[in-house]
């Protein structure tokens, strides 16, 4: 009898154990599998921030300007305050917008628009010192930016080949001519399954030209019906290129940009001699014709 329950409790003490030792690893598993957890979302994050989008770095332009006047300083560091906010929204805009477009929507939608926004900064701190002592040129050609560590935008584009439109040298015009008044033959160059790009017309809307000023004003109404061409062309180049936001982004908001330049000299052009014209830059939105 001793014997037979020393028997049944060896059973009894073996079921019990391998109960235990199942339960434990369980226990084990589970606790192995949530111990994993917390490492593979970091990774995950890490590798996210890893893969980020990189930062955009532009020229320094402080440094390359000449002794600023009295009169001009408030407008000069305005306008320098102005480049680091454009710089820090490019780089916000980098970040929001991981992983859209194609493999040029950074140049087309973020460094473009960039350099041209610094082109009419630029452009603004070159008149405000100019009222007051010679007048620095040649800045534009710190307007471009790029792409540094974790992303990659395109070569070449609109980094830096618009900087001779930008400064105004545009192709030689039809006295006159505004932007509506030429805009047939560019939409046609623009025409097809993409659409076309219409602006509304500027020369229209100026006051009476100064003499003096009429040959920068006409070069201006040209450039502006360039870049209508230009961007007519490149909406026909990347038909079902991006999502449904690249033409906004990579066509019709840098040509926004260019034209405010433009016509901002424009402005400027007319107000050394007269009364300059407020509201022009009004004008620079286009719109896409289906």
């Amino acid at each position: 009898m001793s014997r037979g329950l020393s028997k049944y409790n060896k059973r009894r003490v073996a079921l019990v154990g391998g109960v235990a030792a199942v339960a434990l690893t369980g226990a084990v598993v589970v606790n192995t599998a949530l111990a994993g957890e917390s490492p593979k979302s970091g990774a995950a994050t890490n590798a996210k921030t890893l893969a980020g989008p990189g930062t955009i770095a532009c020229p320094d332009v402080t440094g390359q300007l000449p002794a600023v006047p009295a009169s001009a300083k408030a407008e000069v560091d305005r306008n320098l305050a102005l480049l680091q906010t454009q710089i820090d929204e490019a780089n916000k805009r980098l970040v929001d917008t991981v992983g859209q477009g194609g493999p040029n929507f950074v140049q087309n939608a973020i460094l473009g628009p960039l350099k041209d926004k610094r082109v009419a900064t630029l452009n603004r701190i070159e008149t405000a010192i100019g009222r007051a002592a010679a007048k620095p040129e040649g800045l534009e050609a710190f307007a471009p930016c790029t792409l540094n560590a974790g992303g990659v935008a395109a070569p070449g584009g609109d980094a830096g080949g618009n900087a001779g439109q930008d400064t105004g040298a545009g192709a030689g015009a039809d006295t006159g001519a505004g932007a509506g008044a030429a805009e047939t033959p560019a939409n046609q160059a623009g025409g097809g399954a993409a659409g076309t790009i219409t602006c509304p017309d500027v020369a229209s809307r100026l006051p009476a030209i100064p003499a003096s000023a009429k040959a920068e004003v006409d070069r201006n109404l040209a450039l502006l019906q360039t870049q209508i061409g230009e961007a007519n062309t490149r909406l026909q180049n990347t038909v079902g290129q991006g999502g449904p936001n690249f033409v906004q982004n990579a066509i019709l908001g840098p040509l926004k940009d260019k034209r405010v330049s433009t016509i901002d000299r424009i402005a400027i052009s007319i107000g050394r001699t007269a009364a300059k014209p407020q509201g022009l830059e009004a004008l620079a939105p286009c719109t896409l014709n289906q």
